[in-house]
């Protein structure tokens, strides 16, 4: 519908505001009707009165009802050296109700006295003085009805509405016409490129050539020009970086594969008799160890996403003590660390049990590697509760702390790496983790006194009347 467009609309609200100016008109010029109708009456009754003063008052009855008559008045009376003479007169059908002056009137009066005849729907007798040929100097007092005066100025009123009506209408019409062309055309040019570029936004003919002429709607579509010249290049480099990861994990797959051969022949090396070779066996196994964890970690974060959690009901405290013995189990020999737990045996929460052992194992590995590193014995704690919101969990430790290049990019995909020989990976994973449940995943401090990692789940996430969560439904659809 025409009323649903932007051209449409604008045409309503051009005539509705052209009607509106006129009305604001309407009412002083219906004002200034009324005053030129009495004062044509005064005229009219000065002309009579001048003709009777010339014949000496020596006229029949019946000429001069018609002097008033023509005049439209009930009587005339001429005020001449502050003296009243009825010149002219006839029957007044009823009392005078009001007398107005219109020797100096004001605007507001007469837009008043204007209002009040219209408002008033009794044929009134009135009583008008005014001096309308002042050269005559003669001041004119006449009685006469509101009646057809007021027949009148609805019919004056009238008419210049239907002449707003039509000035609005043309107005509009012009206006609308001239917005279609010079402003919807453009807009509408600009619509269908984006429609056009949104169909296939790698193909770099499709963005736009700024053309308008109007300085708004050019300035529109050099940005546009620019959003899509920026995103075809982010796309091309998308493409190229997933063509890219598929190479790599395709190489990783393999190379997993034959690190994993290798690594049984290392491990066969280390009970050679060789005294060089018994040395340089365990370092061997280790390094190839280390590439078997890179190749299964790019593996692992070169999938398309984490899958949905399936959210389920579960006794946090056994979960965390699984992690624990993990890693107790992977500490190198002389390595003194203390792991301590301060979760509730009664907390439960709703979480995704292998997801979540992945998000705590990543967590405390990291911390059991780096106090590892520094040779020194140290502390690692979890503890986890829950308030009115959520659930938390928080992992802290007394390694070394994390320098400052791996706090910056902390959780991005190999640029966060907090370790030498570290790719950054598993923070990167841990954080999706933890966002799949609704969650989030922050660094709470990290010092020379140790780091501490804090883990929140939202139990507004979880809550749902069915016992599922949307994000276990969608992970049970997919």
């Amino acid at each position: 519908m025409v009323l649903n467009s932007l051209s449409g609309r604008f045409l309503m609200l051009t005539m509705v505001f052209v009607m509106l100016a006129e009305v604001l008109i309407l009412v002083p010029s219906v004002a200034r009707f009324r005053e030129d109708y009495l004062l044509t009456r005064l005229e009219r009754a000065q002309i009579a009165s001048l003709a009777l003063l010339a014949s000496d008052s020596l006229i029949e009855e019946r000429l001069e009802q018609e002097l008033l008559t023509n005049a439209g008045v009930f009587n005339v009376v001429l005020r001449r050296d502050e003296l009243r003479e009825l010149v002219l007169s006839s029957p007044i059908p009823a009392p005078i109700h009001a007398t107005f002056d219109l020797r100096e009137p004001s605007p507001w009066e007469l837009i008043r006295d204007a209002i009040l005849v219209l408002t008033d729907r009794e044929n009134r007798v009135i009583r008008v003085i005014g001096d309308p040929v002042r050269e005559a100097g003669l001041l004119i007092e006449v009685t006469t009805e509101t009646g057809p005066m007021r027949r009148e100025m609805l019919e004056y009123g009238a008419r210049v509405l239907v002449l707003s009506a039509v000035i609005a209408g043309m107005t509009a019409l012009l206006l609308f016409v001239a917005v279609r062309y010079l402003i919807l055309a453009p807009i509408r040019r600009v619509v269908t490129h984006m429609t056009a570029y949104a169909e296939a936004p790698e193909d770099a003919t499709r963005i736009i050539a700024p053309t308008a002429g109007i300085r708004e709607l050019r300035e529109a579509e050099e940005a546009l020009a620019s959003l899509q010249t920026q995103l075809t290049g982010a796309l091309r480099q998308k493409e190229r970086l997933a063509q890219l990861g598929r190479a790599v994990a395709k190489v990783s797959h393999d190379l997993r594969n034959i690190l994993s051969t290798a690594s049984l022949l290392a491990d066969r090396m280390e009970g050679s008799k060789d005294p060089a070779v018994a040395r340089a066996a365990p370092k061997l196994v280790g390094s190839i160890s280390r590439a078997v964890s890179l190749c299964e970690s790019t593996l692992a974060f070169g999938k398309a996403e984490e899958p949905p959690p399936r959210l389920q009901r579960l006794a946090l405290r056994p979960l965390v003590e699984d992690v624990v013995e993990n890693e107790r189990l992977a500490l190198g020999e002389g390595a003194e660390v203390e792991f301590l737990t301060d979760v509730p045996p009664q907390l439960a929460l709703r979480a995704d049990p292998e997801q979540l052992f992945r998000v705590l194992s990543n967590l405390v590995r990291n911390a059991r590697q780096a106090i590892e590193a520094t040779g020194v014995p140290g502390t690692i704690e979890v503890g986890a509760g829950e308030d009115d919101g959520a659930w938390w969990l928080r992992v802290g430790d007394t390694g070394p702390g994390l320098p400052e290049k791996a706090r910056e990019h902390l959780f991005t995909a190999f640029a966060g790496g907090a370790r030498k020989g570290g790719v950054g990976l598993g923070l990167a994973i841990s954080a999706e983790l933890v966002r799949g449940h609704g969650g989030r995943l922050e660094l709470k401090r990290s010092s020379d006194d140790g780091t501490e990692f804090l883990i929140r789940l939202p139990k507004a996430a979880a809550a749902d009347p069915m016992g599922e969560t949307p994000l276990a439904k969608r992970g049970a659809a997919g």
